[in-house]
């Protein structure tokens, strides 16, 4: 392959109150390119003095009248002004995020970057349209609701979306008035840090939108902690999602938590197999399986288990492994080395517990890296005990546990013997069928006949484990405005 084309990149510094700003420590970070481990960029190493220095940015763009008093319709236009900008600069943004993830260009560039876009043009819509009430009172008295914004709102998102993660977050919170703290990963910061550029450009007021790059313990912990913050929204791990609530409950500052999953994908005999195995395909292989919502667990009903095993692993076969910048790889790297090791753990441990390899299952650094990235084959286990390791823990890398089910109700027993309840699929030509089963799983996204599809107007977060709280539509906006109640005396 040629070498990769070079994107421009952001400073290697914070944007903080509406400008780029040295890191306190003076340090930088390497972010590594999964495909091959080399540096291809450096990212501002962040601090508590850092986070304080946005916070107060923030605070003071919060209580200042050009954010706070700005016309509805003026902000809205700010709001689609960043979307043209995101659109103007998609294939860089698209070689900054696969360079930094190892997801394809064409995954970044056709699907996620002009996704990021639609979303600030979908809160851009809601910025006019929220309205308050009035209530009926007893008396010569009138009662008014208001939606009020919450204040400074601290961000912190994955690795495995950097740039559309943050887009679900920052988009309402601005939209509804705020002002936020971005804390993107380390692994992964450089979209993050142009958005906040384009914000700035767009016409938001300096501090609105600030980023600080840096680790969870330098950068996110200090926001989570910090007495000025007024909310967090976090994506990420469960085992993270629990401490950010503890360090949360200092202040008791709202918290919206979209956390981990592993989430059944059922097809029944009926479904349109063609359909159905693109969808499985597609559930747990996109991103690598770096994937929130990954249908990680494919239940297929004993009648047609075996050859859709055999189907399944006949098309695993043919999914190109290579660099992300490549013309026709479907499938690049996982994100970084802990995640690679993590995964080929997984692997083993299946093996161990006596589920059956029906494809892949190696390590293709050597292969398709020459000895270099983080190349995982896409695998697929079939006779998965719902018990054993990989039926019950999140791998978030390309690894399918296939299990046979006999009826509705086993499916629905086994899709439940989860703590999690992010998503769920359900493949069968029975509408009926379909609509019943998604009514009764735990599940706070369900697709019938369809997966990993999403749209900005529909609501996206989790039961259980999962977390709670939604991102996207206008449940979203519940999220970041305060119910404000008003009593007018008339007399």
């Amino acid at each position: 392959m040629a070498a990769p084309p070079r994107p421009e990149l952001p400073p290697a510094r914070h944007f903080v109150g509406g400008e780029w700003v040295e890191p306190h420590s003076g340090r930088t970070v390497g972010s590594l390119c999964p495909a091959d481990e080399a540096v291809h960029a450096e990212v501002a190493a962040g601090d508590a003095e850092d986070v304080d220095r946005a916070v107060a940015a923030a605070r003071t763009a919060f209580d200042d009248p050009a954010w706070r008093d700005m016309p509805p319709a003026k902000r809205a236009r700010v709001l689609w002004k960043l979307a043209e900008l995101v659109d103007r600069n998609r294939e860089n943004l698209a070689l900054c995020e696969s360079l930094d993830t190892g997801k394809t260009r064409f995954d970044s560039e056709r699907i996620e970057i002009p996704m990021v876009a639609e979303i600030f043009r979908y809160f851009a819509g809601w910025v006019t349209k929220m309205e308050g009430g009035v209530v009926p009172l007893p008396g010569e008295n009138l009662g008014l609701t208001l939606r009020t914004p919450v204040g400074v709102c601290g961000l912190i998102t994955p690795w495995n979306f950097p740039m559309l993660l943050a887009a679900w977050k920052v988009a309402p919170a601005l939209a509804c008035g705020n002002t936020v703290v971005l804390k993107p990963s380390e692994q992964t910061s450089l979209t993050s840090l142009w958005m906040a550029a384009y914000g700035a450009e767009a016409g938001l007021p300096p501090g609105v939108f600030n980023v600080v790059t840096g680790s969870g313990r330098e950068v996110g912990t200090p926001l989570v902690k910090h007495p000025d913050v007024d909310k967090v929204s976090f994506t990420g791990s469960t085992e993270v999602g629990r401490m950010v609530m503890r360090e949360a409950a200092g202040t008791l500052k709202r918290v919206t938590l979209e956390l981990g999953g592993k989430s059944p994908n059922v097809v029944f005999e009926d479904a349109d197999r063609k359909a159905a195995l693109r969808g499985a395909l597609t559930g747990i292989f996109y991103n690598k399986g770096e994937v929130c919502a990954a249908g990680s667990r494919l239940l297929v009903q004993r009648s047609i288990y075996d050859e859709f095993v055999e189907q399944l692993a006949a098309a695993a076969a043919k999914t190109t492994v290579g660099h992300p910048l490549a013309e026709g790889v479907r499938m690049g790297p996982v994100c970084n080395q802990a995640q690679y090791e993590s995964v080929l753990r997984f692997v083993e441990t299946a093996k161990e517990e006596g589920a059956r390899l029906v494809f892949g299952g190696r390590s293709l650094r050597d292969e398709v890296g020459g000895g270099k990235g983080f190349y995982v084959e896409p695998t697929i286990f079939a006779d998965v005990d719902p018990d054993s390791t990989l039926a019950q823990e999140e791998v978030f890398g390309p690894v399918l546990a296939v299990t046979p089910f006999e009826d509705e109700e086993d499916a629905l027993r086994i899709a439940h013997h989860t703590r999690y309840g992010l998503a769920a699929g359900v493949w069968t030509r029975d509408l009926g069928r379909g609509l019943r089963f998604a009514r009764r799983l735990r599940a706070g996204t369900v697709w019938v006949n369809a997966y990993n599809l999403y749209d900005p107007g529909l609501p996206f977060g989790g039961f259980g484990e999962s977390g709670f709280g939604r991102d996207l539509g206008r449940h979203a906006l519940d999220a970041y405005t305060e119910p404000k109640s008003v009593w007018v005396g008339l007399t």
